[in-house]
C-alpha cells in the first residue's frame, strides 16, 4: 500500500483531474479535487502520545487533519478548533475517535483573544488536561503588488497567522506542565519570501522569531516550543487561493516536482510533540520537497 501511495505521487499529476478551483476561503477538503491524503491510513502509530491532549487549531482540514488523527492513532485525545467549516470538522472527528480517542470540535475566530480563552478553557474541562498546543491556522491572500494589501486584509492576515498564536499560547500556559510541547506551523516563505503573499510571508517570518523568543522563556519550565515550515502542500487553502496555471503547477517548482500531502508533513508534528525531541526546542523542521533554506 504504502508503495502505491508513493507512485501516485511521483508528480503530482499522473491520472489526476486538473485541480478544482474554490471561491470561499477557507477552502473545503470535501470539495477538493484531487482529494488530499489527509487520513494517515498507512501510518504505524507507536504510543507515543498515550493519555496527552493535543489542541488543534485549524484541524478539521489539510495538515492540522493529518496531525489531528496522527496524535488519535499515537493515543492522544483531541480538540478540533476551526472557523466554520462544519462538515471538514466533523470528518475529522470521525477519524479521530476511529483511532479510539476522544474529540471535540469547537468553531470559532481564533483572532479574537476571547475565543482562544474559552477554547483552552472547553479543552481542559471536557478532556481533562492539555500537553500539546499545535497553533497551525493560518489564511492567506495574493496580490500583485504591496499596494494591493489592503489594511484590512493586512491587519486580518496578522491576526489569524501571528496575533492568534499570542492569544492561544497566553491562554494556554497556565494549563501546561513540564514535558508540554508547542509547535507552530510557520512556512518555507519566511525563508525564501514570497512575491505574491508579502504580508502572509511576513507572518510567517514573525512565526520563527515568536518559536524562537518563547523557547527561550518556556526552557526553564521544561515546556519545549518548536515549528514546522512546510513546502507546498496540497491543502484547501490552495484551491480557495489560486486559480488557473497556478494552481495546476502548484508545487511543481521544487526538486521532488510535486505538492507535498499532508500526511507527508503530520509525523513531523508527531515527533516534535512527543518524547523524541525532548532535546529539541526552539528549532524547525522542514518538510518542503527539497528546497535547502538557510534554518
Amino acid at each position: 500500500m504504502q508503495q502505491q501511495g508513493e507512485q501516485g505521487r511521483t508528480n503530482g499529476q499522473g491520472a489526476k483531474p486538473p485541480p478544482a478551483e474554490q471561491e470561499r476561503q477557507p477552502g473545503l477538503e470535501r470539495e477538493m479535487r484531487p482529494h488530499p491524503e489527509s487520513t494517515m491510513k498507512d501510518y504505524a502509530a507507536a504510543g507515543k502520545l498515550r493519555d496527552k491532549v493535543v489542541l488543534i487549531t485549524g484541524g478539521d482540514s489539510g495538515i492540522g487533519r493529518a496531525v489531528a488523527i496522527a496524535c488519535a492513532k499515537e493515543g492522544a485525545d483531541v480538540c478540533v478548533a476551526y472557523l466554520d467549516e462544519h462538515d471538514d470538522a466533523e470528518d475529522t472527528k470521525r477519524h479521530v475517535e476511529a483511532a479510539g480517542a476522544r474529540c471535540i470540535v469547537a468553531a470559532g475566530d481564533i483572532g479574537d483573544p476571547q475565543f482562544c480563552r474559552q477554547l483552552v478553557e472547553r479543552t481542559v474541562g471536557e478532556l481533562g488536561r492539555l500537553d500539546v498546543l499545535v497553533n497551525n491556522a493560518a489564511e492567506q491572500h495574493p496580490q500583485d503588488s504591496l499596494e494591493q494589501i489592503t489594511p484590512e486584509q493586512l491587519e486580518r492576515t496578522f491576526r489569524t497567522n501571528i496575533f492568534s498564536m499570542f492569544y492561544l499560547t497566553s491562554a494556554a500556559l497556565p494549563h501546561l506542565r513540564e514535558g508540554a510541547s508547542i509547535i507552530n506551523t510557520t512556512s518555507v516563505t519566511a525563508y525564501r519570501g514570497s512575491q505574491e503573499l508579502v504580508d502572509y510571508a511576513a507572518t510567517k517570518g514573525a512565526i520563527v522569531a515568536f518559536t524562537r523568543s518563547l523557547s527561550k522563556q518556556l526552557a526553564e519550565k521544561g515546556i519545549r516550543v518548536n515549528a514546522v515550515a512546510p513546502g507546498p502542500v496540497w491543502t484547501p487553502l490552495i484551491p480557495s487561493t489560486f486559480e488557473g496555471e497556478k494552481l495546476e503547477t502548484f508545487g511543481q517548482n521544487v526538486p521532488l516536482k510535486r505538492a507535498g500531502e499532508p500526511d507527508e508533513i503530520a509525523p513531523a508534528y508527531v515527533f516534535l510533540a512527543s518524547r523524541d525531541a525532548s532535546y529539541m526546542t526552539g528549532q524547525v523542521l522542514h518538510p518542503n520537497g527539497g528546497e535547502v533554506v538557510n534554518a
